[in-house]
C-alpha cells in the first residue's frame, strides 16, 4: 500500500510473463455482479498505518482482544485485517503456495484466523493483483489468482484486500486483472464468501504519468460490479503520519461518483487515522465525512493505544447509524465548493444527514436550509449526532463550527408540541488585536499586554422566541473582560444578536496556547433555561519577536507545516542535506514540501526580510519529474511577495518591507501539479528587526 513514486517501471520480461497467463477470452468474459456480502459499509481494523509491517501472531491476537474489550467490536469494527508484511521474505514456495513469515507466524495463519473467529470477529488478508517483483512490492498473486483465492478461503479469511503495486509495476490493465481476481474469489474451492476490497491507489502526478485507465480515479467505472469496495484515490497519508489536508483531498476524490454507490458496493477513501497526526477535531471531521460518504470504516491506528476520547468517537452510535444506514446512499455537496460547505446524505427513513464542513483555519457559524437538503415543511427536528442535543428549527440549520471541524445533524420534519428552539451560540471571534483588524480566516495570534475585541453571535432559528439571552466570556489566567454591548430582552425566530467584549491579556502572559470560553444562556417557552458553551481554541500567545539582523530560520516559529514530513531548519526537507539551490549552498534556511505554512510573530518590530526561494537540488535524487512550487510572503493577510512558479533551475531572490507587520506567513504551494516532492527552500531568510 506504500505510495509508489516514479514513472513506469515495469520490465517487459515481467509484464510479458504475466500477460501469458491472462488470455483474451478470460479478460473479455462477462461476469455476474458481485454478491451483496456487506449490504452496509463493512467496518474493522487494518495493520498498515499504525503498525506498518511490524506485526506478529501475538500482535494480531492482542489487537483482536482490544477490539472486543474496548467496545469497538460491539460497535461494528469486526474485521481484523492483515496488510502487507504477513508474508515470508520468499513469499511463494516452489510448489506455488503463499508462505506466511515463519518468524512472525510460526503456526501459520489458519490458527490465527481461528482465534480471530473465536472472538466473534472476522479476518482479512492482503495481496496484490500483479506478479511479485522483488524490490517493487511485497508479494503478488499474478498468475496464481485461483490458487491464492482457494488458499485464503481454506485459511478461513473473510475479506481480501488486493493492492496494485505489482500491477502498476508490470503495466497491467486494472479492470482486466481485478475482474479475474473477483472471479477467483467467487469461485474459491471452499465456497467461502469473502469481501473483495479493490485497492488501486495509483494517481498522477504523485505516482507518475499514468493513463487514467490505470488510476484509482477510474475504478468507479467497473469496480461496483465486481467488488464490495474500491479505493478512490491514493493513500490518505504515510505510516504514522496522516495530515488533515490529505483527508480532505481523499474525501473530495471519493465524492466524484456517488451515483455508483449502492448496498454492497462502496467507495473507499482509505482508512480512519485517529492520533496519527491530526487533532481530535480533525479526526472527528474525518469520521463524520467517512460516515456520510457510506465509506468502509476501517481504523488504521493501533487501537490498543487509542485514548478513551478517540474510542468514544469511533463508537458513537448515532454517527455509526448514519454510516450503516440501509439505503447506502453517499452524501453529495449542496451548493458551491469552498472553505465552508454543506453535504447531505438521504437516509432510508426519509430524513437527512447534514454536514456543515469548515475547511478553514478559523471558526465559523455555518448555515443551510431544510429545503436546500430536500425536506419540505414548516418545522424540523434537528438532532446533533455528536452531542445528542435535539432542537427544532423553522427551516434554517446552523451551527458554530471550529476550524477544520464539522457539525453533523439528522434532520426530519417535526411533529407534536414545539421543541427546544434551534439556537446557535457562536464560537468567540477575535475581530481586532488592539486597533488592528484580525485577518479573515486566520487563527488569532496575540502577545502579552494585547487588548482584543471579541464578538459572540447568537441566532435563533427555532419556531418559538427565546427570552433574556446573555453571554459571558472568560479568557486565561489574569485576563480581564469588559462587555461592550447590551443584551436584548427577546430574540424572535429568525433574529440574531451580537455580543461584544474587550479582553486584555496581562503583560506577563507566557508564550503558548490559551482559549476564550463563552457561556450563553436563554429562557425558552415550554422548555426552561437552556445553556451552551463554546470555546475558541487554540489562541496562540506568541514568543518575543526577533531582535537585530538575524536568520529567521533560527527564530521560534508559531506553527510550521509541510506537505510531506516536517519542516527542517538549515536543511532540505527530510534532513541530512544542506540547503542547496542550483549548486549554491546556504548555511541557513527552511526546507519544506508543498503545501506549507510557516508562521512567525514579528509584533511590528521588523523592517525587512531578504532571502532566496527555490527547489532544492536534492529533488533530482528523488524524482526527476517533480519540482515546481510557488512562494509567498504574507504579512497580516496581505501578500508582500509572490514568486510565481519556480522550478528547479530558477531560484528567485526576495526583498520585502515588513514595516508594521504583526504576523508573518511564509507560504509554499505546489504550482498546481499536486506533487509532494517539490523539496522547496527558503534559503538565507534574513530579518532586520
Amino acid at each position: 500500500m506504500r505510495r509508489f513514486l516514479g514513472g513506469v517501471i515495469a520490465a517487459a520480461l515481467v509484464a510479458g510473463a504475466f500477460a501469458a497467463t491472462t488470455t483474451p477470452a478470460v479478460a473479455a468474459q462477462a461476469t455476474a455482479a458481485a454478491p451483496v456480502l456487506s449490504p452496509t459499509p463493512y467496518m474493522g481494523w487494518n495493520t498498515y498505518y499504525g503498525l506498518g509491517g511490524d506485526f506478529t501472531e501475538d500482535t494480531i491476537k492482542s489487537v483482536a482482544d482490544s477490539l472486543v474489550s474496548r467496545g469497538l467490536a460491539k460497535a461494528g469494527y469486526d474485521i481484523v485485517w492483515l496488510d502487507g508484511g504477513w508474508q515470508a521474505d520468499q513469499s511463494r514456495s516452489a510448489a506455488g503456495d503463499l508462505v506466511p513469515n515463519p518468524a512472525k507466524f510460526p503456526n501459520g495463519l489458519k490458527p490465527l484466523v481461528d482465534y480471530i473467529h473465536s472472538k466473534g470477529l472476522k479476518a482479512g488478508i492482503y495481496t496484490d493483483a500483479g506478479p511479485y517483483i522483488p524490490g517493487k512490492c511485497g508479494l503478488g498473486s499474478g498468475g496464481y489468482y485461483q490458487h491464492d483465492a482457494d488458499t485464503f478461503a481454506a485459511w478461513g479469511f473473510d475479506a481480501v484486500k488486493v493492492d496494485y503495486l505489482c500491477g502498476i509495476a508490470a503495466n497491467l490493465d486494472p479492470k482486466t486483472v481485478y475482474t479475474e481476481f473477483a472471479q477467483a474469489l467467487r469461485n474459491n474451492s471452499s465456497h467461502r464468501p469473502m469481501i473483495f476490497n479493490l485497492c488501486n491507489p495509483v494517481t498522477s502526478p504523485d505516482w507518475g504519468n499514468y493513463p487514467e485507465s490505470q488510476q484509482s480515479i477510474n475504478s468507479w467505472s467497473y469496480a461496483p460490479a465486481i467488488a464490495q469496495s474500491w479505493r478512490t484515490y491514493t493513500d490518505v497519508g504515510f505510516q504514522g503520519d496522516i495530515k488533515f489536508k490529505d483527508v480532505l483531498r481523499n474525501y473530495d476524490a471519493n465524492a466524484r461518483h456517488p451515483e455508483v454507490v449502492k448496498p454492497g458496493a462502496f467507495g473507499d477513501p482509505d482508512y480512519l487515522a485517529p492520533e496519527l497526526g491530526m487533532t481530535d477535531e480533525e479526526f472527528r471531521t474525518q469520521l463524520t465525512l467517512w460516515a456520510v460518504a457510506a465509506a468502509p470504516l476501517v481504523v488504521g491506528s493501533d487501537v490498543r493505544k487509542l485514548s478513551a476520547t478517540t474510542v468514544g468517537m469511533l463508537t458513537d452510535p448515532d454517527v455509526i447509524a448514519i454510516n450503516q444506514d440501509k439505503a447506502a446512499v453517499q452524501a453529495v455537496r449542496v451548493g458551491a465548493a469552498g472553505t465552508t460547505e454543506t453535504w447531505v446524505k438521504r437516509l432510508a427513513d426519509g430524513s437527512r444527514a447534514v454536514v456543515l464542513l469548515n475547511r478553514g483555519d478559523s471558526a465559523k457559524t455555518l448555515t443551510t436550509t431544510a429545503s436546500a437538503v430536500g425536506l419540505q415543511g414548516a418545522r424540523f427536528t434537528v438532532k446533533n449526532a455528536w452531542t445528542n442535543k435535539v432542537t427544532e428549527s423553522a427551516g434554517v440549520i446552523s451551527a458554530a463550527v471550529p476550524a477544520h471541524g464539522t457539525a453533523l445533524f439528522r434532520v426530519e420534519p417535526a411533529r407534536g408540541v414545539p421543541g427546544v428552539p434551534h439556537v446557535t451560540a457562536g464560537i468567540p471571534q477575535v475581530t481586532k488585536v488592539g486597533t488592528d483588524p484580525q485577518p479573515e480566516g486566520a487563527a488569532p495570534v496575540v502577545a502579552g499586554g494585547d487588548e482584543l475585541t471579541v464578538q459572540v453571535n447568537v441566532r435563533n432559528d427555532g419556531v418559538l422566541p427565546v427570552l433574556q439571552p446573555t453571554v459571558t466570556v472568560a479568557g486565561g489566567n489574569g485576563w480581564t473582560v469588559k462587555p461592550l454591548s447590551k443584551a436584548p430582552a427577546i430574540l424572535a425566530s429568525g433574529q440574531q444578536a451580537n455580543f461584544a467584549f474587550t479582553v486584555k491579556l496581562p503583560a506577563s502572559a507566557a508564550p503558548g496556547t490559551a482559549s476564550i470560553t463563552a457561556q450563553t444562556a436563554y429562557q425558552t417557552v415550554l422548555h426552561g433555561v437552556q445553556k451552551q458553551t463554546t470555546v475558541l481554541s487554540p489562541i496562540v500567545i506568541a514568543p518575543a519577536p526577533p531582535s537585530g539582523t538575524v536568520p529567521l530560520s533560527h527564530h521560534d516559529w508559531i506553527t510550521a507545516t509541510s506537505g510531506w514530513m516536517s519542516p527542517t531548519i538549515d536543511e532540505s526537507v527530510g534532513g541530512g542535506n544542506p540547503i542547496k539551490l542550483t549548486g549554491t549552498t546556504y548555511p541557513t534556511g527552511i526546507g519544506v514540501a508543498s503545501p506549507s505554512l510557516i508562521r512567525y510573530y514579528l509584533g511590528k518590530s521588523c523592517s525587512r526580510l531578504t532571502g532566496v526561494v527555490g527547489i532544492d537540488d536534492v529533488v533530482s535524487n528523488v524524482d526527476t519529474a517533480g519540482g515546481t512550487s510557488t512562494f509567498q510572503v504574507v504579512g497580516d493577510g496581505k501578500v508582500l511577495f509572490d514568486s510565481g512558479t519556480v522550478d528547479r533551475f530558477t531560484p528567485k531572490q526576495f526583498d520585502v518591507d515588513l514595516t508594521g507587520v504583526r504576523v508573518l506567513d511564509l507560504l509554499v504551494g505546489d504550482a498546481g501539479d499536486g506533487g509532494y516532492n517539490d523539496r522547496a527552500d527558503w534559503a538565507a531568510p534574513t530579518a532586520t528587526c
